[in-house]
């Protein structure tokens, strides 16, 4: 007699894997920031700061699903696959689900924005159709920026200056000198996300014509651009007390060092292949806690 074959994961497992619950810290701790800021001016609004969080939310798990779908269907995703599991490549979920699923993200994150335009007006619209395009050219499309060297820059404008100042300014109605600076930390370490995730996948992105700027780059300078982004993370955030635009507060993100030095070692030290994923999970982990931090320290201003 053989074996019964295990049986696969059920469909809100499947689900929960396609949006890929633990990168969700890229999408929280901007917003988490920008309402920190918002909180040290005496700017604090609760409903527009929940709904700003909801659609960086909704946004971000969109993207996930539109990644997964489009990197499949252009070959990106194959069997040598060195990074977590994908849905559409693995046949748990079929293209036209996971299309599906992008659209109803997109919907929640455009209703969401509804609410936020009659707050804050017009301009919330063009971030949130910038947004939700963005998202979908990163891998969709006739010319996806993920392909061509520019998912780095894409990653820091909507993921620090958009996430930040759209969260501050949804309370505060103004974007001062203080939401750019406040900015730069968290595009520095989500983009330090996408660092690590092209510097695993530098061989099989080639084999696939993904030009990521890992690809390009090289394997050297990628390491040497990541430990770029998490130091330049920390510089600015300290900057902004000497700056006189933010208290000594924002030396509360010296805690988290004790997260960001030793995938400052993996990535230095020659990490490669599957064993960069756990340093993927930690650049994740340190986005949340240097998020959480600077938050805290900027509402103490």
């Amino acid at each position: 007699m053989t074996a019964a074959a295990a049986p696969g994961p059920g469909l809100l497992t499947r689900w929960r894997m396609a949006s890929r619950p633990a990168t969700l810290t890229a999408s929280v701790a901007p917003v988490l920031v920008g309402t920190g800021l918002a909180i040290g001016r005496d700017s604090f609004s609760a409903l527009p700061a929940f709904a700003a969080l909801g659609g960086a939310m909704a946004l971000q798990i969109g993207a996930n699903f539109a990644n997964d779908v489009f990197d499949f269907q252009r070959g990106a995703d194959t069997a040598d696959r060195l990074g977590p599991t994908r849905v559409t490549q693995t046949g748990l979920l079929t293209p036209g689900q996971v299309k599906g699923g992008m659209v109803a993200a997109f919907a929640l994150a455009m209703l969401l924005g509804v609410y936020l335009v009659v707050v804050a007006g017009w301009p919330i619209i063009a971030v949130g159709l910038a947004s939700i395009l963005a998202a979908v050219v990163y891998t969709g499309g006739p010319w996806p920026t993920g392909y061509h060297a520019l998912g780095d820059l894409f990653t820091f404008v909507f993921f620090g200056l958009v996430a930040v100042s759209g969260t501050y300014y949804v309370q505060a109605k103004d974007l001062p000198l203080a939401t750019l600076l406040a900015s730069i930390p968290m595009g520095c370490t989500v983009t330090a996300i996408l660092v690590i995730n092209n510097l695993r996948d530098i061989e099989t992105d080639r084999k696939a014509g993904k030009h990521t700027l890992g690809v390009v780059m090289g394997d050297a300078a990628t390491r040497g651009w990541y430990v770029f982004m998490v130091a330049a993370a920390y510089v600015v955030a300290i900057a902004m007390w000497p700056l006189g635009e933010a208290g000594p507060g924002v030396l509360l993100v010296l805690l988290s060092l004790p997260l960001a030095l030793p995938l400052l070692r993996a990535v230095t030290g020659g990490t490669t292949g599957r064993a960069l994923n756990l340093s993927l999970k930690g650049t994740a982990s340190l986005t949340f806690a240097l998020g959480v931090l600077f938050a805290v320290g900027l509402a103490l201003s």
